[in-house]
């Protein structure tokens, strides 16, 4: 009964009405997209670092994986020497290189990895196999595209290249035995897969028996950070982070989005509420006469209050309805543009939706749509009797 009361006070006035859902609508994406965001960057981070199961990495001391060219020496050994502690699982070393692909019309460049494919976590052969040979290779959708190759084709692939003579060194000729999807790289960088020790062979012999990074995965019920401690302790070159420190620090670099998105959120949140509690007061205020008759012919004060703060959240779940379709397509959107930023990996998302993000949305607009009613609902509860009907009787 109340409810229908509400819908049909709401309804005298359709334009309006609609107005203002679509006010809140607009709020109640705002508000859908800033949760996403405040979370999304963090929870797609976390899913990436997480998806391969490694909770250590270990780089060049003072700097963070793949930053810069520094690598680690003497890798051999202390891979053999990690992989004895009885807590580690598994050890994944990796070498990072800048490749060239010389053709006809000029040099297409790629990023290039080392790895050792039986326990390699940087990518997901899609199409073929792993590299198993020395002279074998896999590469992205975007490589293979630059280049004009397939799996089966055979490929010449240098890893320096001197201007001054125009000539490649370590020059070697690859099959390409498989297409990837490199899984910490962007989709638009070019990226070539080999085995360890033929990149480490390539070129000068600075490589030899050098990674760019070396990732440790645990047995289950291991403690990270003493297993981090010693290692640091027997390998004082190596920076060990593990995968819960490099959380913390993408979250520091991250607050800023946060930051934005309570401001944004907030104001969002704000203008919902100010939106309703302004139509919800004017429809009271064209119904005083209406709002005393009733309550002179025994309709309980409880029930005016109750059709008012009804008629504040109708129009807030309507107007929030409205909003998540909207704030998902808008997210969709703006996650497309942001993402296309070079250097981020594709697997890195801001918008993220997620179940609690929406059960915060809701329940925020769902409450500014009560509170919305509680002030209308008041004044008109308090409004005297008698002087309501004869001042409405006079106009």
């Amino acid at each position: 009964m109340r409810l229908a009361l509400a819908v049909a006070s709401l309804m005298r006035h359709r334009a309006r009405t609609l107005l203002a859902v679509a006010g809140v609508a607009v709020s109640a994406a705002m508000l859908l997209n800033m949760v996403m965001l405040a979370t999304g960057m963090r929870e797609s981070f976390r899913g990436l670092l997480a998806s391969r199961g490694f909770e250590l990495r270990l780089s060049p001391k003072g700097t963070l994986p793949f930053d810069g060219e520094a690598t680690i020496g003497g890798a051999a050994a202390m891979v053999r020497a990690i992989r004895a502690l009885p807590e580690v699982a598994l050890v994944s070393p990796v070498l990072g290189a800048a490749l060239h692909v010389p053709r006809s019309a000029g040099a297409t460049s790629a990023f290039g990895i080392g790895m050792e494919p039986a326990v390699q976590a940087d990518y997901t052969v899609v199409d073929g196999r792993e590299p198993t040979g020395a002279d074998e290779i896999v590469g992205n959708d975007a490589l293979l595209r630059a280049v004009g190759a397939r799996p089966g084709d055979t490929l010449s692939v240098a890893v320096g290249y001197d201007p001054q003579l125009a000539s490649y060194s370590g020059l070697r000729r690859f099959t390409i035995v498989g297409r990837a999807r490199f899984t910490f790289l962007s989709a638009d960088q070019r990226a070539i897969a080999l085995p360890l020790a033929t990149l480490q062979s390539m070129g000068d012999a600075d490589r030899s028996d050098r990674v760019s990074l070396v990732m440790v995965r645990l047995r289950a019920g291991s403690d990270v950070e003493t297993v981090r401690t010693a290692i640091e302790r027997e390998f004082p070159r190596v920076t060990a982070l593990s995968t819960a420190k490099a959380l913390e620090q993408a979250e520091q670099r991250l607050s800023y989005f946060r930051q934005m998105a309570l401001v944004l959120g907030s104001l969002s949140l704000v203008v919902g509420f100010l939106l309703v509690t302004t139509l919800v007061t004017v429809s009271v205020n064209e119904r005083m006469g209406e709002i005393a008759v009733m309550r002179a012919i025994g309709v309980s004060t409880a029930h005016v209050v109750q059709q008012v703060v009804i008629e504040g959240l109708a129009l807030s779940g309507a107007g929030t309805v409205v909003g998540f379709a909207l704030g998902l397509g808008t997210a969709r959107w703006l996650n497309s543009i942001l993402t296309a930023f070079p250097g981020l990996p594709a697997a890195i998302d801001f918008f993220l939706l997620q179940p609690s993000a929406v059960a915060i949305a809701l329940g925020l607009l769902l409450l500014c749509g009560v509170l919305a009613g509680i002030f209308p609902a008041w004044r008109a509860a308090s409004l005297p009797i008698a002087t309501t009907l004869r001042r409405e009787a006079v106009a």
